[in-house]
């Protein structure tokens, strides 16, 4: 009997995670990349602790429904800013991906921001990428675990204070600190700050490309929003290959060699762990390190700068790169409109709302002087951080009169103001359903009020 043929081995469709170590590399990129990180991280850690007309500057306070902006007071009415502000960000994404590819990624995610200091903390103590390299395949020693511990630590700590400062935009960050300094915080205090900074420390430090590569979903469909003339980080093949080693004083034509030395700085720079040279790759989050990397190379080469570079699949094709083109400017036209009207908007935004609903007990009550009246419940909600005092009045017909039992009415900051109001209108002008208005106005500040429509009914 013939023994049983054996089986294949298992087939893996799962690549095994590699550690990368990408070098640390200097140039006019990475200054960008690194002044982008100190203004995003600046807003972020510093804004929750500048002061603002007595209380913090940028609070979202959801127990009391109200979201402070510097000197705007957001009310849950508001929503719609939300809404406005989300559909200016999304139009951002197209335009500025359809301009030059990934660059939100590159230089301005909170992945990209947070993991870039990470390894800054990981360079300053374990070493440069050989060192690193050399000290992760190494046996544990006493000193291999001081660096890692020390690490950790610094990683922890920075991550601690991300949490921190992150629940600090919600609870007011000086009562935070006192409540953290007395070991006094709330259970739900104390899960976000926790739940953010281990989310921190993981993504940054240990998952960091990978959350680039399989969480996000951007990286699958940024195609989606390319073009040909789409500004990509690309290798130059008709001035790169046939790569090959020289001596730099070397007549590398007469070799029938490109200008790519095959150093392979361009990899070893890259956070994604990518070859630039094997073409666009959705991994790429356009950093532009390769650039930095390779025109570095090409100094010391004394070659021409932009090997790797900025440029389209026209570009690269020896076509010329249009920028301005009917897409851009769609997109541009629509997000100007957007982010010009969403400020117009915000500046004569009224600080006083009201809302009227109609008594739905009976439609009209004819009172013994020949009036007909119309009950309505207002409700005035004063957005304002100062109390005022306001009248209420009606139009919409001849002889409309609106009484409500007191003259002013005097509204707390963020209070909502409830109170019954009677309207009577002739007899002779209330006949069917009319449309009336009602408004709201401050006695102390001129120009603060607000109107609704209603609807009067009359025999």
């Amino acid at each position: 009997m013939n023994a049983p043929a054996a089986q294949d081995a298992p087939t893996s469709f799962y690549e095994a995670h590699k550690k990368i170590y990408p070098r640390e590399i200097g140039g006019r990129f990475q200054r960008l990349r690194n002044l982008a990180v100190w203004v995003l991280l600046g807003l972020y850690y510093l804004l929750p602790w500048i002061p603002w007309d007595g209380r913090q500057s940028v609070l979202f306070d959801l127990p009391a429904r109200k979201f402070y902006v510097f000197g705007l007071v957001f009310w849950p009415q508001d929503f719609f800013y939300l809404t406005w502000l989300l559909i200016i960000l999304g139009l951002s994404l197209f335009f500025f991906t359809a301009l030059a590819g990934r660059l939100w990624c590159g230089y301005a995610c909170p992945q990209t921001v947070w993991t870039d200091v990470f390894m800054s903390i990981e360079r300053r103590i374990e070493g440069d990428r050989n060192r690193r390299l050399k000290l992760d395949r190494g046996p544990w020693t006493g000193e291999k675990i001081l660096r890692k511990g020390s690490k950790h630590v610094a990683w922890l700590l920075l991550a601690l204070w991300t949490g921190f400062t992150f629940v600090g935009f919600f609870t007011p960050i000086q009562e935070l600190a006192t409540k953290v300094i007395g070991l006094s915080m709330g259970p739900w205090e104390t899960f976000w700050v926790l739940f953010y900074s281990l989310a921190t420390w993981g993504n940054a430090g240990f998952m960091r490309e990978q959350v680039c590569k399989y969480m996000c979903p951007y990286a699958r469909f940024q195609s989606a929003m390319f073009d040909r003339d789409t500004l990509i980080i690309a290798y130059d093949t008709g001035r790169g290959e046939p790569r090959g080693a020289r001596a730099r004083t070397a007549d590398y034509r007469a070799r029938g060699l490109g200008e790519c030395i095959d150093c392979k700085a361009c990899v070893q720079v890259c956070p994604t762990g990518i070859d630039i040279r094997e073409g666009l790759q959705y991994e790429c989050i356009a950093c532009a390190a390769c650039i930095d990397a390779c025109d570095a190379v090409m100094d010391k080469m004394s070659y021409p700068r932009g090997l790797v570079r900025y440029t389209s699949q026209k570009g690269l094709e020896g076509g010329g790169s249009h920028v301005v083109r009917p897409r851009m400017i769609v997109y541009g036209g629509l997000l100007a409109a957007l982010v010009v009207g969403f400020f117009v908007s915000i500046s004569l935004r009224t600080p006083v709302g009201l809302d009227v609903m109609r008594d739905r007990n009976a439609l009209y009550r004819k009172l013994p002087d020949g009036t007909i009246e119309n009950v309505y419940l207002l409700r005035i909600l004063n957005k304002d951080t100062a109390p005022h005092r306001y009248v209420l009045a009606a139009a919409g017909l001849p002889g409309i009169e609106i009484d409500t039992g007191i003259a002013e009415h005097r509204v707390g900051p963020g209070e909502v103001y409830s109170v019954a109001a009677r309207v009577r209108v002739p007899a002779a002008t209330a006949g069917g359903s009319h449309e009336i208005a009602i408004e709201v106005a401050s006695s102390d500040a001129p120009g603060l009020k607000a109107s609704r429509v209603a609807r009067f009914l009359g025999p």
